[in-house]
């Protein structure tokens, strides 16, 4: 049966996109107390089917899908550019495909405006006519109002008309720099994108006994299951080691180890391979957060999507892509990497970052790796000596030397130099992850 959260959720799932929720409309309608419905909304708002906007409240929006992180509700902007609805609240929920500044006349104006777009102007009246006319949404700048025949139009035509008390130029920054947030984690793989669902994933009940798992492994081929009680949560793993020996009636709650590694969903796939390389293991549970059973992810699954991240072209760039990106090979010496100091790397003092130094022997080690053994890392340690600070502008020559290496672990150490002088050193502990 399902729990009284898992029951909200599936509620706010059925209502209508565009819908108002609030906590005691939810716990008066499913018999529940605030509490209850607050954190299940709080849920629904982490899943991307609710958004909650200031003086405005909760309501029920399309959730988005991984290809349309490049667009965003109106709802989402009316939160990025702290906005006030003036009017249309009733097309919160619908996407804007672009933005327009009205910074023109409004012949010009009317060749740019267009269905779903968001108009952003000042204080031009005509112009805000003009927009919700095309089927476009108004974003008034610099707090100003607009007429109530405005305001009763956007009503009709279900678009929303936002006044934000930023200038134009400040929130066109503001929006452009929620999409490319987004498009940053458009990038970002879960363990919710990669798993075996719940339906086809092979799993033995508590209660079943050795000779279902015998069964299971003759039709799945597979050697490891997942074990769950009569709710459907996880309590237990059993492999083979674990039933070798044991006879066919023996119940699988007595052989099975108990308590064992899960993920969540929103578990990154960096996070779920760490774990799979730290702890050895080949397969993990995926589950929600009352640990039922969602499904499973393989040591495989894990390396395919690996790989098929690296050959993708970058949508978004992150700080550690910019860095990583002035790390270039030198010509001279082979394993041998230069980097010059540029603004973004410096601190307040305007010398080099502790956080970029790390990040810079990390993708020196990392190249290392992919060169000399073919394998990538998960950075078990990092231990950093600082020997003088360096300046904006500076080449660093970065020159990791592989310590140890074996089948599952290596050892670098690193050395950074400034002028022919050591600026820095590094030892990198890490697990490989072989391709």
């Amino acid at each position: 049966m399902a729990t009284k959260h898992e029951q909200i959720i599936k509620h706010i799932h059925s209502l209508p996109v565009g819908n108002k929720i609030s906590v005691r409309q939810i716990a008066k309608e499913l018999h529940v107390s605030d509490g209850t419905a607050y954190r299940a909304i709080k849920e629904a708002e982490n899943l991307g089917i609710v958004s909650t906007i200031e003086r405005v409240g909760t309501i029920r929006i399309e959730r988005k899908q991984k290809e349309n992180f490049d667009r965003l509700t109106f709802a989402e902007v009316v939160n990025i550019v702290d906005g006030q609805v003036l009017g249309g609240r009733e097309g919160l929920y619908k996407t804007l495909n672009k933005f327009v500044i009205g910074a023109m006349e409004l012949d010009a104006m009317l060749r740019y405006t267009e269905a779903d777009s968001l108009l952003i102007v000042g204080n031009r009246v005509k112009a805000h006519e003009l927009a919700l006319k095309e089927g476009a949404a108004v974003l008034i700048t610099g707090g100003f109002d607009t007429d109530e025949q405005i305001k009763q139009l956007a009503d009709e035509k279900q678009l929303p008309i936002i006044s934000s008390s930023y200038d134009s130029f400040t929130v066109a920054a503001m929006i452009n720099r929620a999409i490319y947030d987004q498009l940053i984690k458009k990038e970002i793989v879960f363990a919710g994108d990669i798993l075996t669902r719940f339906e086809d994933a092979y799993y033995l009940h508590a209660k079943d006994t050795v000779q279902d798992w015998y069964e299971l492994n003759q039709t799945s081929t597979h050697a490891r299951f997942p074990v769950v009680d009569d709710r459907g949560r996880v309590i237990g793993m059993v492999t083979a080691k674990d039933i070798i020996g044991k006879e066919s009636d023996v119940v699988i709650d007595r052989v099975m180890v108990r308590n064992p590694a899960v993920v969540q969903e929103k578990t990154s796939l960096a996070s779920a391979a760490h774990l799979m390389v730290w702890e050895g293991i080949e397969l993990v549970p995926v589950v929600d957060p009352s640990n039922k059973l969602k499904g499973v992810i393989s040591r495989q699954d894990v390396l395919k999507a690996l790989q098929q991240i690296q050959r993708q072209p970058q949508i978004g760039e992150t700080i550690d892509d910019t860095i990583s990106a002035n790390l270039q090979a030198s010509d001279e010496e082979e394993g041998v990497y230069h980097a010059e100091v540029t603004p973004q790397m410096t601190n307040q003092l305007g010398t080099l970052s502790n956080g970029v130094f790390t990040v810079l022997i990390t993708e020196a080690s990392r190249r290392l790796l992919a060169h000399e053994k073919k394998a990538d890392m998960v950075v078990e340690n990092v231990t950093v000596y600082f020997m003088k600070p360096v300046q904006l502008d500076s080449q660093l020559t970065i020159r990791p030397e592989l310590l140890e290496a074996g089948r599952m672990y290596a050892k670098i150490d690193i050395e950074v130099l400034h002028d022919r002088k050591v600026a820095g050193r590094g030892l990198i502990m890490a697990q490989l992850i072989h391709r």
